[in-house]
C-alpha cells in the first residue's frame, strides 16, 4: 500500500509508539554509549533489565550517536510508518515501507524520530471516537515524539539542524490532529510545539512525557491551583496523575497532596510526593471529612470527586462523565510549557514514571494497545526507538526485529523503546 497525502499537507512521519521497523534499508550494530541511570522499581516488580522496563525516574546518558547519524544522513524521499486506512480495532494497523516523507512548512521542522509514545487518545482516535473532527484517512498514529531536527522551515527562529527535541506534535488533540503522526521515521512539527530534550533524559524517556505532562500542567493552571492549596488526585499512579502529584508539589507549591491508587501502588504515590496515599479498594475518599481546594479526576469518577472538594473549589475531569461544578478541557500542545518544566526534569525534581509491564515484542502491538485500554497501567506506556538512529552501520537484505518496551498509564502515555535488535536473513 502506498500512502499519498492531500497536497499541500504533511505526508508521513517517524515512529514513537507501538512502532518498530520491519525492513529498514539501512541499520547499524548498536554503538550507543552507555552510562549509569537512576531507576526505581515499584514494590513487587523485578529489577531493571532488557526484558522489563522498571519505574525509571531518572535518565541515562544521551544517545549521542543518534544525533550524529541524523546530521550526516540525507533525508530520503520515502520512509516506513504504521498506518490505518479505516477505523476499528488494532487489526486495522498496517506497516508501510513506502510512505512519502512529509514536506516541511515554513514554521515547521522535520524530525528524525528516535523515540515516540502512544497515548490513550491514539486508541480512541483509531476507534473513530472523534471522526467528525479528525483529519482524513489514512492515518499514521502518534502524538508524542523525541528525535533530532534534520531540516528547518524558513520561518523557524530558534531550532536548528542537529537539535535534540521532544514534544506533542498536535496542537489540539481532538481538533484536526495531523494526518500523519509520529509512528514513522520522520515527522514534520511546528516549532512552537517543541522544546529541547532535557539533557538528563534519553530519547525514550522524553518521548513519553509531552502530552501527559502538558495535560497535568494545564489541569493545575485551569483549576487555579497555587502555592499553599491542597489537592486530591484520582488515579495518582497513572501517566497524568503521577505528574500532577509531582508538579503540584515541586512546581506549584502545594500544602498537601493526596492521591488514590490500588493497594500495590501506595508506596509509589508516597515516593512521588503524596502526603496522603488513599487505597481506593478500602476507603471512600468522598466520605472523608477533609475536603480539598482542587480535585483532579483522572479515572472517571467526577460524581464522587465533587463531594471531596471544598466549597468554591475546583474539579477538573480528565475522563468520564462530568458532574457540576466539575469541568473538562482538551489539552493544548505548547512547547513553552515543556521549556518551563525542563529545569525541574533536569534537576530530578520531576521524574518520568514508566510501567514495569513491558516489554512487548513488536509482534504484540495489539496486546500493547489493549494494555493501555485497560487503564491499569502505572505511569506511562512509552518508548520506541528508531533503530536507524542508534549509530548503527549500514547493512542490507535483512529484517530488523525490534525488542520493544512498553510503559503505560490509564490517562497516561504509551511509548516504546528498542532495547536491542536482531538481524535475520531473508
Amino acid at each position: 500500500m502506498r500512502a499519498t497525502l492531500p497536497k499541500p499537507h504533511l505526508q508521513f512521519f517517524p515512529s514513537p509508539l507501538p512502532l518498530s521497523f520491519n525492513k529498514p534499508s539501512l541499520a547499524f550494530p548498536e554503538t550507543r554509549r552507555k552510562s549509569p541511570s537512576t531507576t526505581f522499581t515499584p514494590k513487587g516488580t523485578s529489577s531493571p533489565s532488557f526484558g522489563r522496563v522498571p519505574l525509571r525516574v531518572s535518565a541515562s546518558s544521551q544517545a549521542a550517536s543518534a544525533t550524529e547519524t541524523a546530521k550526516s544522513t540525507a533525508v530520503p524521499s520515502e520512509m516506513k510508518a504504521w498506518i490505518y486506512g479505516e477505523y476499528g480495532g488494532v487489526d486495522v494497523l498496517k506497516f508501510d515501507e513506502k510512505v512519502a516523507v512529509p514536506e516541511v512548512k515554513e514554521d515547521q521542522v522535520l524530525i528524525k524520530v528516535v523515540a515516540a509514545a502512544l497515548n490513550p487518545v491514539d486508541a480512541k482516535r483509531r476507534q473513530g471516537k472523534f471522526k467528525a473532527t479528525d483529519s482524513p484517512l489514512p492515518t499514521v498514529p502518534g502524538y508524542d515524539v523525541a528525535g533530532v531536527v534534520v531540516k528547518v522551515g524558513s520561518q523557524v527562529k530558534e531550532l536548528k539542524e542537529g537539535d535534540e527535541v521532544y514534544g506533542n506534535i498536535n496542537e489540539k488533540a481532538l481538533e484536526g490532529p495531523k494526518q500523519f503522526g509520529s509512528l514513522a521515521e520522520y515527522t514534520a512539527v511546528e516549532e512552537k510545539l517543541l522544546a529541547l530534550k532535557p539533557k538528563n533524559l534519553d530519547f525514550s524517556q522524553a518521548a513519553g512525557l509531552p502530552l501527559a505532562i502538558e495535560t497535568a500542567y494545564e489541569a493545575l493552571e485551569r483549576t487555579g491551583f497555587s502555592a499553599g492549596k491542597s489537592i486530591l488526585v484520582l488515579n495518582g499512579a497513572g501517566g497524568v496523575g503521577s505528574l500532577v502529584i509531582q508538579l503540584a508539589k515541586q512546581v506549584f507549591g502545594a500544602s498537601k497532596v493526596a492521591a488514590t491508587s490500588s493497594t500495590g501502588k501506595l508506596e509509589l504515590l508516597k515516593s512521588l510526593g503524596a502526603d496522603l496515599a488513599i487505597d481506593y479498594t478500602k476507603e471512600n475518599f468522598e466520605d472523608f471529612p477533609e475536603k480539598f481546594d482542587v480535585v483532579i479526576d483522572a479515572v472517571g469518577q467526577c460524581d464522587k470527586a465533587v463531594k471531596a472538594v471544598k466549597e468554591g473549589g475546583s474539579v477538573a475531569a480528565l475522563t468520564g462523565a462530568v458532574t457540576p461544578p466539575g469541568f473538562r478541557f482538551v489539552v493544548t500542545s505548547n512547547g513553552e510549557v515543556l521549556k518551563k518544566l525542563n529545569p525541574y526534569l533536569e534537576s530530578g525534581k520531576v521524574k518520568p514514571v514508566v510501567d514495569p509491564k513491558g516489554p512487548f515484542p513488536f509482534a504484540q502491538v495489539a496486546e500493547a494497545f489493549a494494555y493501555i485500554e485497560t487503564n491499569r497501567a502505572t505511569g506511562k506506556m512509552e518508548r520506541i526507538y528508531n533503530p536507524r538512529m542508534q549509530g548503527m552501520g549500514a547493512w542490507s537484505h535483512s529484517h530488523l526485529i525490534m525488542g520493544v518496551s512498553i510503559v503505560a498509564g490509564g490517562i497516561g502515555t504509551l511509548a516504546w523503546w528498542s532495547n536491542k535488535c536482531v538481524e535475520t536473513k531473508d
